[in-house]
């Protein structure tokens, strides 16, 4: 979807540089069809210009068809990652929906866990994005902080948790939940 100035996406599409380029070189090739049969109807030139123009015809008819069997190629291609990205996302929110319930009792489980280590609210916030897996200089943009805030921050809730690092941080979370299923 266009907004604004921004140019037209070839994946919802919009213009296609490659299809241009791929019209150009086709015009160029029939241009040159059309002066080669002009030319060889009044022999007016050699069969040497013949052979040259014949050549260049033919390579711009070749390079035209490269493009646009390149341009075929990505369509497919995106079209497969359109059907893999929206079977990805139906098997997220089926996975979220089977197991909102237990999301949210995490959640609360590890929002009290923050509360008994005194976590100030921004290292809640750096502790869960930490846990989601986001390095120190993704925090720290996301944050609009500096990268060294981001680490001294984190320092301190391995500090007030009494953990090592991010690895012990996400096994403190993760340990009971990766456990295998008791038999019933």
């Amino acid at each position: 979807m266009n907004t604004g100035n921004a140019r037209p996406s070839p994946t919802h599409g919009g213009w296609r540089p490659q299809a241009g380029f791929a019209a150009i070189l086709l015009g160029i090739a029939a241009l040159l069809a059309l002066d080669l049969a002009t030319d060889r109807a009044l022999r007016s030139v050699s069969r040497a210009h013949l052979v040259v123009e014949g050549l260049a015809a033919l390579s711009a008819l070749g390079a035209a068809a490269w493009v646009l069997t390149t341009l075929r190629r990505q369509r497919h291609e995106v079209q497969r990652l359109r059907g893999d990205l929206a079977h990805s996302r139906a098997e997220a929110d089926r996975w979220r929906g089977e197991a909102s319930e237990f999301l949210k009792g995490l959640s609360h489980a590890i929002d009290h866990q923050f509360d008994r280590w005194d976590l100030s609210p921004a290292e809640r916030e750096v502790a869960l994005l930490l846990l989601k897996g986001f390095s120190t200089r993704d925090i720290a943009e996301l944050r609009s902080t500096r990268e060294a805030t981001v680490r001294q921050q984190a320092q301190g809730i391995y500090r007030k948790a009494d953990l090592e690092g991010r690895a012990e941080l996400s096994a403190f979370f993760l340990e009971d939940l990766l456990a295998p299923a008791q038999p019933e």
